[in-house]
């Protein structure tokens, strides 16, 4: 078994990916970072958490341009953010196996050694049903926070990456997570990592 191996974990808004990797971690025993890292960031940096979620994700996009009028939501800050999460993120890395979700860690951490690099996605119907029944949100409120939360991460994806977060040239798997639910899909995912870090059952 490897001992330091990593499990990154990109999705769509809507395709329950942070719950499925929370679920992943929790049966395989190992650290979970998603909003971790915004906390940690917003100490390094000190800033607020609420500033830290709001530039993070949104590079250049429509919403970086508005909700930031001011000068706050510059690309400088962004850049910061981005360089004290690329640092916080290589040294989770080094503590131990982990699945890290987002903020670009399957580039950050391309020349890792043992690392597998996770898409989850959906239909667009099955992701406004998730919104509505499982994130409580409306119907119209849902379909507003599909289109600018994809937009905004497919921005801040090829800013700071160079590529598309759907790029299957940089993942090892890609799942459509309407296909068996969450927890059938943590159950898959669970199984190929454990078949790949040779994790004992």
């Amino acid at each position: 078994m490897s001992e330091k191996f990593i499990v990154t974990i990109a999705r769509q808004f809507g395709s329950m990916g942070r719950p499925i990797a929370r679920l992943v971690s929790e049966k395989l025993g190992i650290e979970y970072y998603d909003r971790e890292i915004v906390e940690m960031t917003s100490k390094n940096l000190n800033l607020p958490v609420s500033t830290i979620s709001g530039i993070e994700e949104s590079a250049k996009s429509a919403f970086f341009n508005m909700n930031y009028p001011l000068g706050l939501g510059t690309t400088e800050i962004q850049d910061s953010i981005f360089a004290a999460q690329r640092k916080i993120i290589v040294d989770l890395a080094e503590k131990g196996p982990c699945i890290i979700v987002g903020r670009c860690a399957e580039y950050i951490l391309k020349d890792h050694k043992d690392i597998m690099n996770i898409f989850i996605y959906a239909p667009y119907e099955a992701r406004l049903i998730n919104c509505v029944e499982k994130l409580d949100m409306g119907p119209s409120d849902a379909k507003k926070m599909i289109a600018s939360v994809d937009k905004a991460r497919e921005s801040y994806h090829r800013q700071y990456c160079g590529y598309s977060m759907s790029d299957k040239e940089y993942k090892h798997i890609m799942i459509d997570s309407s296909l068996l639910g969450i927890e059938g899909t943590c159950d898959a995912l669970s199984d190929i990592i454990k078949k790949k870090f040779q994790i004992p059952v």
